[in-house]
């Protein structure tokens, strides 16, 4: 079967024009967004039946890379929004339609961002900083901190979790969804970083932002769970941001490849640097570790939307996956830059941009030691006490 697409050439040629601008400015691309709407592609993983596109995860999956290879930074600032649909598509496929309101949301027009992450937490989704006060109509109030906030100036909806101490003895993780005019919301503006800029992923400040009982999805204990809702957090986020850094590794091999057929050396007689053994080798490095990212990510998504269950390996070989995309998309990022020359190290030079946002994707979960962590412990049991 022939993948759908919902971006087409014109409307990626586009957004890469806007994109060196928002990153000097660092300003958000509203009008990507917008365009991107109007395409259709804010409900693409919402299934056929509830209004939506009803892309798979996998076609999804092939979308960010090409939407990263023309903008990095509006390819992450979508991707939660997609992280969200597909937790729910992925529980609607189970039978459990619990978070169907989120395909709602989306086809009237809503925007969901993610409040998960918090600062100095390395636990991520296993354990919150916050709070998550109960109303006593099974509604919660979140109080803490939000970090890395992709999509802040936009965003309507927000997937956030906080613990619940009412019971010392028996705290417990709440997920839930809030409005962003429903009170207790602060998004402060203080997004000024070395790469990703137009993402504006600002922190938020929640103070009592309620999420009322229909809205909460699950109250669960901390810690390492393959609880569903967990599990398709912790999987659409990994698989859909590794597709966002691929494709920008993608770009950065193309531009290399462009410029060492450019560029012309003194010390060959004038010849272009692609007939340079080192820069050949350099450049076929970089692409066959890119080829391998590939399969592994259509394997992933092609087990998700088929709901392969792999047991308890999957957390970590997903883990496995971001964090092998993370370290290639470094090397990849060096060796462009190093193929195109000096002109690369020039802000005005695409290759300067996508460098910086190349080093984003060390600090998205899953990290380097936890990866490991994982693997240790399926392989070699829990450490011992």
């Amino acid at each position: 079967m022939t993948a759908r697409t919902l971006l087409t050439d014109e409307l990626l040629a586009a957004i890469r024009a806007r994109a060196a601008a928002h990153d000097a400015e660092n300003t958000f691309p509203h009008e990507d967004v917008a365009d991107l709407k109007a395409a259709g592609y804010l409900t693409a993983l919402v299934p056929a039946e509830s209004g939506g596109a009803g892309l798979t995860l996998q076609e999804l999956s092939h979308e960010q890379m090409r939407l990263a290879a023309a903008s990095p930074a509006t390819a992450l600032a979508v991707n939660m929004h997609h992280v969200w649909v597909g937790v729910a598509r992925q529980l609607a496929a189970r039978g459990d339609h619990s978070v169907d309101f989120v395909f709602d949301d989306v086809m009237a027009g809503e925007i969901y961002a993610f409040g998960i992450s918090e600062p100095g937490n390395d636990l991520v989704l296993f354990g919150s900083t916050a709070d998550a006060k109960p109303d006593g109509t099974g509604g919660f109030s979140f109080t803490g901190t939000k970090i890395f906030t992709s999509g802040s100036p936009v965003w309507t909806r927000l997937g956030t979790f906080g613990a619940d101490r009412s019971d010392p003895d028996r705290p417990m993780d709440v997920f839930g969804f809030i409005t962003r005019d429903g009170g207790g919301v602060t998004v402060k503006d203080d997004w000024d970083t070395l790469g990703m800029r137009a993402s504006q992923s600002c922190t938020t400040i929640l103070n009592g932002a309620h999420a009322p009982a229909d809205r909460i999805a699950c109250r669960i204990e901390p810690g390492p769970t393959m609880h569903p809702f967990v599990f398709g957090i912790f999987s659409s986020f990994i698989l859909l941001t590794s597709s966002v850094y691929v494709g920008l590794a993608q770009r950065m091999l193309d531009l290399a490849v462009e410029a060492a057929k450019r560029r012309t050396s003194a010390k060959n007689s004038g010849r272009a640097y692609a007939q340079d053994p080192d820069a050949r080798r350099r450049i076929a490095q970089a692409a066959i570790a890119l080829d391998g990212l590939y399969p592994q990510l259509d394997r992933a998504t092609a087990d998700i939307d088929g709901l392969v269950d792999r047991g308890p390996m999957w957390m970590p070989q997903l883990s496995a996956i971001k964090y092998r995309v993370s370290e290639t998309v470094q090397e990849i990022a060096t060796s462009a830059m190093k193929a195109a020359g000096g002109a690369s190290y020039f802000t005005k030079n695409e290759l300067s941009r996508l460098y910086r946002d190349a080093l984003a994707a060390v600090f998205h979960p899953t990290s380097e030691d936890s990866v490991h962590g994982m693997w240790a412990s399926a392989l070699l049991g829990p450490l011992e006490s």
